[in-house]
C-alpha cells in the first residue's frame, strides 16, 4: 500500500525537489545564514531518510575523541515529549531526551548529551555550562544548515546508495543528491565485511565524489555476546532457545540475516523507527518468555520490563579497509 502512495505522489518530486533545492541555494549564496563557530563542530548525517547507522557513527566518534577532548553530543531528541534544549543525565527517561540520546548518555556517563531541536540554541546551551564542550558532534544533522559545522561526515548505506535514489515523497532523499557535495567525508556503511575491491571501486564510481572527498566503508559489527540489566551472556546461549526478537528501528534486515546467518530460532516482531511502545504492546510483550531487541529499543522497554527476560544485541561500526586515515581525518580537524 505505502509503495502504491508512493507512485501515486510521483508527481510530488519535481516541487520537493525545486523547493529543497532552493533552500539549499540560498544557503549556499548567503541569502540564509548560516552561524559558524571557533571551536570543532562536527556534523553526522545522510540524504536519506533513517537506516544508514548514524548512532553507531555517533558512537564511534565518542570513543575516539572522549579521552582526548571534553565532548558533548547535540541531537534532536526525536519523539521526546519535552520541547527546547535538555541536558541528559542517567536518570532522564526516553519521553524526556528520546531513545538514541538516552543510549549514548547510559554508554558514555562521562560525555556531555544535550537535544534541542534548534541546534543553534542547543549549542549556545552547552557552551553555557560550567564545564563547556571543547567539540560538539551533531547527530543527524546534515540537512540543518542553520548551523555551519567545521567538519561533515556523510553516511550512506551500502545496500541503499544515494546515487540510486529520488527524492520524497516517492524516493527517499530528504533533499537532492547534488547535496553530497557538502561532505568532507562520505561512509558507505553496513556493507558485507568481506566487500571486494571491484566493488568499492564500482561505488566510488557511483557516487562520483569530488576530489576534496575521502570516501571510506565500514561494516556493522553485532559481536558476539548480548547483554541484559545484571549480566552479560554469549550469543551462543540462544543457539537452543527459541526466542522473540523485538525491533523498532527503520531497517533491521541486517540483524535479522545476521541472526538466520547464526542458525538461531526466533519470532521477529517490529515495529516502526523509534517507536513509543503502547501499554497494550507491553503487556502483550511482557508475555514472551526471552526477548532480545537493538540497543535503541532497550532504553524504550528497560524500564516497563525490567523484571523480564529482556537482552539486547550491542553493535558498533568497524571500517573496512585503513581505518586509521579516517581517524587522523578527525583528529587533524578538532586540532586546528
Amino acid at each position: 500500500m505505502i509503495n502504491v502512495l508512493r507512485k501515486i505522489l510521483f508527481p510530488i518530486v519535481p516541487i520537493y525537489y525545486i523547493v529543497t533545492w532552493l533552500r539549499n541555494k540560498m544557503y549556499d549564496l548567503g541569502i540564509k545564514k548560516s552561524k559558524s563557530y571557533d571551536f570543532p563542530v562536527i556534523a553526522v548525517g545522510n540524504l536519506s531518510v533513517g537506516g544508514t547507522g548514524k548512532s553507531p557513527m555517533v558512537e564511534y566518534l565518542i570513543k575516539l575523541l572522549k579521552d582526548k577532548v571534553r565532548l558533548a553530543t547535540l541531537s534532536r531528541g526525536y519523539k521526546r515529549e519535552t520541547e527546547g534544549f535538555q541536558l541528559v543525565s542517567l536518570s532522564s527517561t526516553v519521553k524526556e531526551v528520546g531513545d538514541e540520546p538516552l543510549q549514548f548518555k547510559t554508554k558514555f556517563n562521562d560525555v556531555i548529551v544535550g537535544v534541542d531541536g534548534d541546534r543553534r540554541n542547543g549549542i549556545a546551551n552547552l557552551r553555557s555550562i560550567p564545564s563547556k564542550p571543547e567539540v560538539i558532534v551533531l547527530d543527524d544533522a546534515y540537512q540543518h544548515r542553520k548551523v555551519k559545522a567545521g567538519f561533515y561526515i556523510l553516511l550512506t548505506a551500502y545496500y541503499d546508495l544515494y546515487s540510486n535514489d529520488i527524492v520524497l515523497p516517492t524516493g527517499n532523499l530528504r533533499e537532492p543528491r547534488k547535496g553530497a557535495d557538502r561532505a568532507d567525508v562520505i561512509v558507505v556503511t553496513k556493507c558485507p565485511k568481506d566487500i571486494s575491491s571491484v566493488k568499492m571501486e564500482e561505488i566510488a564510481e557511483k557516487l562520483d565524489i569530488k576530489s576534496e572527498q575521502s570516501l571510506f566503508f565500514a561494516t556493522i559489527d553485532y559481536g558476539d555476546q548480548i547483554i541484559g540489566v545484571s549480566e552479560t551472556k554469549s550469543i551462543d546461549w540462544l543457539r537452543d532457545t527459541p526466542f522473540t526478537l523485538v525491533t523498532g528501528i527503520a531497517n533491521p534486515t541486517p540483524l535479522l540475516e545476521y541472526y538466520t546467518s547464526l542458525g538461531l530460532t526466533y519470532n521477529h516482531i517490529g515495529f516502526p523507527d523509534h517507536h513509543n511502545f503502547t501499554n497494550k504492546e507491553l503487556k502483550e510483550l511482557g508475555g514472551h518468555e526471552i526477548i532480545v531487541t537493538t540497543e535503541k529499543d532497550y532504553v524504550r522497554l528497560a524500564a516497563d520490563l525490567s523484571g523480564k527476560n529482556l537482552w539486547y544485541q550491542p553493535i558498533e561500526m568497524k571500517f573496512l579497509g585503513d581505518v586509521d586515515s579516517f581517524d587522523n581525518m578527525v583528529c587533524r580537524f578538532i586540532k586546528k
